[in-house]
């Protein structure tokens, strides 16, 4: 059973450039341009937010303050 998977997964391959192409043409279809951006940046945003808790690093404000860590 388990060698039936992977004689399927490499029967069809990997993702190539066309597949990602229509990927993400059909997410513009879907989502639109600006909801796209939307999620992109709050993707980002929650990636950073990842990385600074599990780095534990401080955060500085714009002035240039330590913000206090907030402990949860």
């Amino acid at each position: 059973m388990f060698t039936e998977h992977l004689t399927t997964m490499f029967l069809l391959g990997p993702i190539g450039l066309p597949e990602w192409i229509m990927i993400i043409l059909a997410a513009l279809l879907i989502f639109g341009g600006r909801r796209l951006g939307d999620i992109g940046r709050g993707l980002g945003e929650g990636i950073k937010n990842f990385k600074t808790a599990v780095s534990g690093k401080e955060e500085k404000s714009i002035e240039g303050e330590e913000k206090p860590k907030t402990q949860s």
